[in-house]
């Protein structure tokens, strides 16, 4: 048996191994396999990626964003070279399917695409002659250091959302990866190795809470990007904030799904199984609820049962699987226990997927897709994020009242709706209290040229990852006022 190799960090355009003492295993979902040993690395080397960050600014900002751009062509081109081997890793230590790590990974990769456009998303403004012989102009300065403190349900995707941009305005970069899946950001790294990018201006640190704590904390870090849960997103965001620096953090959510009568029923029931169970629910644009009016609420939970019962749930390497594993025993038996909370609730388990025999993968984190059916929609069970392949379903008997129960909740990442009727849809999109809305959509995921949104509880800042949101979150302005007198050409 070969040793289990432990991760080492990238510091300073080095590889290096941590002083941590402690460590985690990292384990296939799939399998309960270990594979590899990550470092729960300390305080001192958080510094150290962060002394390395800064002293390398001071050339970084200086480069031209043309210049600077140059890398991120390079990264995005061995981004795709990599592509398959960066998918399977993905697999390997999240669990997912290998068709959603691809996605995931093109999704990564859009985002360099639309931050080499910086030249252009940089640009500020100028007017001449504001006052008599004054000009007056507006440009853009990157902040200097910055870090993305990842979750793990998206390893390649998220950095992603943050980083191309700071580097792009001419940030350095710190990305410090969920201990649960650190091997996505390995291989990234040794890819950033070889775009030839200057010392320093991209580092990994791995770790845990006090390396968290850590990039808080530190005086030079100057902006902090976050997703996950809404405790640690609000933990985060106070602590980051208090410290006086910029703070974007995307939090929890309850997504639901509104499904009317008129809807096309057979596209919504397909649709609304993959948001629900894709990924095995554990994604923050997951269908989390599904709300049925009038009519719709026969023909889909008939429909929307025998879909979930039919699906394929196994090792996300097979092809034919559908659905892979939730990310630990942990987070397994979190979700079959608020299963059983909706179930004392009053609500019937009309398909009850916990503790399925997956053969060959006995040992595996696997649950099949569940729907609970009458959930009360003031019960715990219909507001807590399950984070897992779990449907909730609840009956109303007007759009008014469906709008009136989403904006109730404390969430407000994506709202979708089901229809044939434009009004309805306009209706929907103007009133729901959420950040991202899907028409006939059940992953309502913005592309990379547009800011992922998310509102209430579900996002703490003001401004977003990607496009021109990160522009802005990655730059400060500079107004610059300038008097030259007519008179003081005439010499010339």
């Amino acid at each position: 048996m070969n040793p289990i190799h432990t991760l080492p960090n990238y510091i300073n355009g080095q590889w290096c191994a941590s002083s941590a003492r402690e460590h985690l295993d990292v384990i296939n979902p799939a399998t309960a396999e270990v594979l590899a040993r990550v470092p729960l690395s300390t305080a001192n080397e958080v510094n150290q990626a962060a002394q390395a960050a800064s002293e390398a600014f001071t050339n970084w900002r200086r480069t031209p964003p043309t210049e600077r751009v140059q890398y991120l062509f390079k990264l995005k081109n061995l981004l795709e070279e990599h592509f398959e081997d960066l998918a399977r890793t993905i697999t390997t230590e999240c669990g997912k399917t290998l068709a959603e790590s691809k996605g995931e990974m093109r999704r990564a990769i859009e985002n360099v695409e639309v931050a080499c456009g910086i030249p252009i998303m940089m640009q500020g403004t100028n007017l001449e002659d504001v006052a008599r012989g004054i000009d007056e102009m507006m440009i853009r300065q990157p902040l200097g250091v910055a870090a993305v403190i990842g979750p793990f349900n998206f390893p390649g995707m998220i950095p992603f959302w943050f980083l191309p941009y700071a580097l792009a305005c001419g940030n350095t970069y710190i990305v410090k990866p969920s201990e649960k899946v650190p091997l996505t950001m390995q291989k990234v790294f040794e890819l950033f190795e070889k775009t030839g990018l200057p010392k320093g201006v991209v580092n990994l640190v791995n770790g845990a809470k006090e390396a968290v704590d850590a990039i808080l904390d530190h005086p030079k870090i100057r902006a902090i990007s976050f997703v996950g849960s809404t405790p640690v997103a609000k933990y985060i965001y106070s602590r980051a904030a208090t410290n006086g620096k910029r703070v974007q953090c995307q939090g929890g959510a309850k997504n639901p799904l509104i499904v009317l009568p008129d809807a096309d029923m057979e596209m919504t029931t397909r649709i609304a199984a993959d948001s629900a169970f894709g990924c095995a629910g554990q994604r923050c644009l997951a269908a989390s609820l599904a709300v049925t009016v009038g009519k719709a609420g026969e023909t889909f939970t008939e429909a929307i049962a025998e879909t979930a019962k039919k699906r394929i749930v196994g090792n996300g390497l097979d092809p034919d699987v559908e659905m892979g594993p939730v990310i630990t025993a942990q987070s397994k038996a979190r979700i079959e226990q608020l299963v059983q909370q909706g179930a004392d609730e009053g609500a019937k388990l009309l398909v009850d997927g916990r503790s399925p025999k997956i053969s060959g993968y006995e040992q595996g984190y696997f649950i099949q897709p569940t729907i609970l059916q009458n959930v009360e929609p003031t019960g715990e069970i219909a507001r807590t994020e399950i984070f897992g392949p779990v449907l909730s379903l609840i009956h109303l008997n007007t759009i008014e009242e469906a709008i009136a129960l989403i904006n109730s909740g404390q969430y407000g990442n994506m709202a979708c709706l089901f229809t044939t009727s434009g009004a309805a849809a306009r209706k929907f999109r103007y009133e729901a209290e959420a950040g991202n809305i899907g028409i006939n959509i059940g992953v309502a995921a913005p592309m990379a040229f547009f800011p992922f949104s998310g509102w209430k509880e579900s996002f703490f800042g003001d401004l977003h990852g990607q496009s021109n949101h990160a522009v802005e979150f990655f730059t400060q302005t500079k107004v610059v006022v300038e008097r030259w007198p007519s008179e003081w050409s005439r010499q010339f």
